[in-house]
């Protein structure tokens, strides 16, 4: 008749400590070395004026509807050595473009009807690589920030105008305002010359009846 071990051995063995690995000092040299990269950008070369945390939708003209581009951060950015600016908007998670495009002095941006936390602008965008004719609107979280952004956006689209036309409508400013004040210069001169018309003409009258008193005076006194 076979012996029954006891239980208690049987507990032992399972609760024993697996015993740690021991080292053995080799040196495992891994297959590829792994340098380090830098990452660029494309923005090194450009400084941030705006960036603000929004949505970003583009018109669907096909299908007639708005459809979502990404949630993430707008920015504002100034060439550093150009002044050019240009409209970036990438996904927080992704860092996909959005939207990538520079602000020229024809465009516009407007509210969105109905709803004031938002604002559209036409665009030739490039962030799929190609330039498409794009309506975007950008809603944001207050319409603090929205005012801002369409304040900023409007600035800079103004800002990138020519130096020479800019001279050009300075130029004309000026000289509307001196033609006004020429103008008005002249309507106060002629307001002063009207009253010494007048008292001449006064004197010149009184002149010609005293001369016709003096006359008649002689022909009486010759004809007594």
């Amino acid at each position: 008749m076979a012996s029954k071990q006891p239980d208690h051995e049987h507990r032992e063995d399972e609760d024993a400590p697996a015993a740690e690995d021991e080292d053995t000092g080799a040196q495992v040299v891994p297959i590829v070395k792994l340098e380090e990269v830098a990452v660029s950008t494309g923005e090194e070369n450009e400084d941030p004026i705006l960036d603000l945390k929004s949505k970003l939708y583009r018109f669907d003209k096909d299908g007639s509807q708005w459809k979502e581009r990404g949630a993430g951060t707008v920015k504002l950015l100034k060439h550093k050595e150009t002044g050019k600016v240009r409209l970036v908007m990438r996904q927080s998670k992704t860092l996909k473009i959005c939207a990538n495009h520079l602000v020229l002095p024809s465009m516009t941006v407007q509210e969105h009807a109905g709803n004031d936390k938002s604002c559209l602008w036409h665009a030739s965008d490039f962030a799929d690589g190609e330039l498409k004719d794009e309506l975007f609107c950008i809603r944001f979280a207050s319409v603090e920030n929205c005012k801002t952004f369409m304040e900023m956006f409007q600035e800079v689209a103004e800002s990138q105008k020519p130096k020479e036309e800019n001279k050009d409508a300075s130029a004309a400013a000026g000289l509307l305002e001196k033609l006004s004040v020429e103008e008005k210069k002249t309507e106060d001169k002629a307001g002063e010359e009207k009253p010494a018309a007048a008292k001449e003409e006064n004197e010149t009258k009184k002149d010609e009846e005293k001369a016709d008193t003096e006359k008649k005076d002689g022909e009486s006194d010759s004809s007594t």
